[in-house]
């Protein structure tokens, strides 16, 4: 009896040892697809596992989001929103301050657009994601549509899990950027962050972009995961826990300022007269006007009338 505890005691402990298969979840996004399809289809290449996030006015939106989809990637449309920083912005760019009529008008373009599209995340949009009574019209919008939202946490206190509450809108998050610069060693450095955190956490969402550096650093790694990290679309992250750690964002978005109305006299020069004018007196005033009045229709009229009259009268 006591050797079979021994020997039963020796297996757990063999077996708590085993790191266990599949221990971290690794999501992988490439955000701004449909501008650069010579880059983009070395994306696709990749496992099908890695997902793309797809811009819905770039010119070959519709071409890239339908060949995605048909070699199994799953397809986000990354939607424009609105920065903190001053910088022109794109069309249909969404902000706080636009009625939920506009940002339903967005967003349903952008799903005609992006075909096949099952998520949307954000293409900057700190200004955007950061304002609750904003993200509130944008998760009533994708209830729609049965679209998931992966926040890009371009700013720490995003609203995004907050406005989702009650809107049946699952919500994930970015937790590595894989490319904020394009030297290869930064983007592996970045890509190993992403596993260590998935093998910490249960998963992880990395987002890159389609540069050629980043690819390159793709094709090395992706095919060198350890055994413990397994390769998985967004979508299967939906049911993860997730932590919201924003506070309340309650102020009301600041209206867009209106331009000024261009003043259609501004820069004109006044003609000024070489001599003096002459004054006008009172008495050449009324004269004036006496004479003006005694030309006029009405009083023509009028005495034209009254001769007629006077000759009916004798």
């Amino acid at each position: 009896m006591p050797h079979f505890r021994h020997l039963f005691v020796a297996v757990v402990s063999s077996v708590l040892l085993i790191p266990p298969v599949f221990a971290g979840k690794l999501a992988i996004v490439i955000d701004d697809f449909g501008y650069r399809p010579q880059n983009e289809n070395h994306i696709l290449a990749l496992p099908a596992a890695v997902s793309v996030a797809v811009l819905p006015n770039a010119p070959h939106a519709h071409e890239m989001a339908t060949k995605a989809h048909q070699g199994g990637h799953e397809v986000l449309i990354h939607l424009p929103m609105a920065p903190l920083s001053k910088q022109p912005l794109e069309k249909d760019t969404l902000r706080p301050d636009m009625s939920s009529n506009e940002i339903d008008r967005i967003i349903s373009d952008a799903v005609a657009k992006v075909p096949h599209a099952v998520g949307l995340n954000n293409h900057m949009g700190s200004a955007m994601t950061s304002s609750l009574f904003g993200m509130q019209k944008v998760m009533q919008g994708l209830s729609r549509y049965n679209l998931y939202f992966l926040d890009s946490m371009t700013i720490g206190n995003s609203q995004s899990m907050r406005a989702a509450a009650g809107t049946g809108v699952k919500v994930i998050k970015r937790k590595v950027f894989l490319d904020d610069t394009q030297n290869e060693a930064d983007i592996r450095a970045q890509f190993n962050r992403a596993v260590a955190l998935a093998r910490r956490n249960g998963s992880a969402i990395a987002i890159g972009h389609p540069h050629p550096s980043t690819v390159r650093v793709l094709q090395q790694m992706i095919y060198n995961l350890p055994a413990d990290i397994t390769l998985v679309a967004p979508s299967s992250l939906l049911n993860e826990p997730q932590v919201d750690t924003s506070t309340p964002n309650q102020q009301p978005p600041a209206q867009t300022p209106q331009p000024t109305p261009r003043n259609p006299f501004k820069g004109v020069q006044l003609c000024k007269p070489k001599q003096p004018l002459e004054p006008v007196y009172a008495g050449r005033f009324f004269a004036v006007l006496s004479e003006s009045i005694g030309q006029s229709a009405l009083v023509k009229y009028l005495e034209h009338q009254w001769k007629g009259w006077g000759n009916k009268q004798s």
